[in-house]
């Protein structure tokens, strides 16, 4: 699987921000990637080192609207720690 492919998305929500603080960032990763995947992912795309992966699946819910129902898909979330010192410029400016 290709760096570009394992992360999907950046999370950014209030917790996701109070985590980058401390040096943890959140990615939405594909389904498939192992912990192992995500690692090389980050340290490849960003030019950071990693020294932590904690991988949590959200199921999807159930949604309405008017007489039908339908599913929001589910997720896989990652929460990458870096090195002390590091830094990804890319969540800095949200």
């Amino acid at each position: 699987m290709e760096a570009r492919e394992v992360l999907r998305k950046p999370v950014i929500t209030e917790k996701a921000m109070i985590l980058m603080e401390e040096g943890k960032y959140t990615f939405e990763v594909h389904p498939a990637a192992t912990k192992v995947d995500i690692k090389n992912a980050v340290e490849e795309i960003f030019k950071v080192k990693v020294t932590k992966v904690v991988t949590l699946k959200a199921p999807g819910k159930m949604r309405r609207m008017g007489r039908s129902v339908g599913r929001t898909s589910d997720r896989k979330k990652a929460v990458v720690t870096l090195a002390k010192g590091q830094r990804i410029p890319f969540f800095e400016g949200a």
